[in-house]
């Protein structure tokens, strides 16, 4: 291959370059991003960033060295828009094109919106941020809809800058499908010790410039209003390419598509093993796939399959929330260390006598030697 296109300049699309020249490849790289920004990392837009004690330049995941070495051909602020790949092209939003023997689709997502929210604030990019932070002024009431990871995030931000908050979730308790309705509650304790307003079990109607409009008629009073229900992967661009698109680019164990000389990773890819679909939307799989995909682009084949470490982490409040594994509604459940009333826990799911889940709250040491064991299931 003389030259490959990753398209998508954030996490995902920046380790598949890295991993690229990492396994030998001296080839051309086209770095493709729809943001005029240097590849930044996005986790701490809901926290640091958006507080205003981190500066865009702290962001950045490539620094002067890295730049020199990768030798990476930029294409920013244009959007992929179509992919041939019997010419072997992508095709942008400028009017030009880049011809490339292999393609790393690296497109992520867009944040998700609400009928009657348009005007809401989201929080997926760095603009999404800068304007999120500049609307955050003393004394302005913050109503955030979705209590999920960013949700949590951001309501913890504007508390510590003196916010009044309110989180309107349509789930009985945050991320109970995800965590349980145990540590569900632990999540709620959270907001309710830091003097956030979590009403959970509601749903929205729609916003105007007094607040949002609850589904049963009552005003929730807000200046600032965030939504944070999710994201989209980006895959519209991929439009009769012959390649199977549904919540994400579908792909088999090894992260290759139907066309071997294109793999996707990151939250966009929905790969296959054992014949079950799976697609995460996290920091760590977006590294964690890399070098699988690389290596069976460079391979022409499926040489190697991507086993996720389930890896998650979020920082609420005063706390430090750290889960692993993929554990489902019907494991087991026990506290190794403390207990759901404590500041700092442990717990771990178990299934057929094995532990398949670990999450802690304020107790990395105790979770990391946890989750190495782990046994992770092929496929959920």
């Amino acid at each position: 291959m003389k030259r490959i296109a990753v398209v998508g300049a954030s996490l995902a699309g920046v380790r598949a370059a890295q991993e690229l020249r990492a396994q030998g490849y001296d080839g051309g790289i086209v770095l493709i991003g729809e943001e005029q920004h240097l590849p930044y990392d996005r986790p701490p837009l809901s926290k640091a960033f958006l507080a205003g004690t981190a500066s865009p330049a702290s962001l950045e995941l490539l620094d002067a060295g890295d730049l020199a070495s990768l030798a990476l051909d930029f294409r920013l602020g244009v959007r992929a828009t179509a992919l041939e790949p019997g010419n072997r092209r992508v095709l942008l939003s400028d009017g030009g094109s880049v011809h490339a023997d292999g393609v790393v689709i690296a497109t992520g997502g867009r944040a998700r919106t609400l009928p009657g929210f348009e005007a809401a604030h989201t929080l997926r990019t760095l603009d999404d941020a800068l304007a999120l932070r500049s609307a955050l002024v003393p004394g302005v009431r913050v109503a955030i809809v979705g209590a999920g990871f960013i949700g949590a995030e951001v309501a913890s931000t504007c508390r510590s800058l003196g916010l009044d908050v309110t989180v309107l979730e349509a789930l009985a308790a945050p991320l109970a499908p995800v965590l349980g309705a145990e540590l569900a509650a632990v999540c709620a304790r959270l907001h309710a010790d830091h003097g956030t307003d979590l009403r959970c079990g509601v749903s929205v109607a729609g916003m105007d410039a007094a607040g949002v409009r609850l589904a049963d008629g009552e005003l929730v009073p807000a200046d600032v209003v965030v939504t944070g229900v999710g994201m989209t992967p980006v895959t519209d661009w991929l439009a009769g390419s012959g390649l199977t698109v549904g919540n994400g680019v579908h792909t088999d164990a090894g992260l290759v598509t139907e066309l071997p000389q294109v793999v996707a990773v990151g939250d966009v890819a929905h790969y296959h093993s054992a014949g079950v679909g799976r697609r995460h939307e996290h920091w760590t799989n977006a590294s964690e796939q890399a070098p699988v995909a690389v290596a069976n682009l460079l391979a022409g084949q499926t040489s190697r399959t991507y086993t996720p470490s389930g890896y998650v982490w979020s920082d609420q409040y005063a706390g430090t929330l750290q889960l692993a594994g993929h554990p489902r509604p019907d494991d087991t459940l026990s506290f190794v260390d403390g207990d759901p009333s404590s500041t700092s826990f442990v717990a771990v799911w178990q299934r057929d006598g094995s532990t398949v889940g670990v999450f802690a709250l304020n107790n990395a040491k105790l979770f990391n030697r946890l989750r190495r064991p782990l046994r992770l299931p092929a496929a959920v």
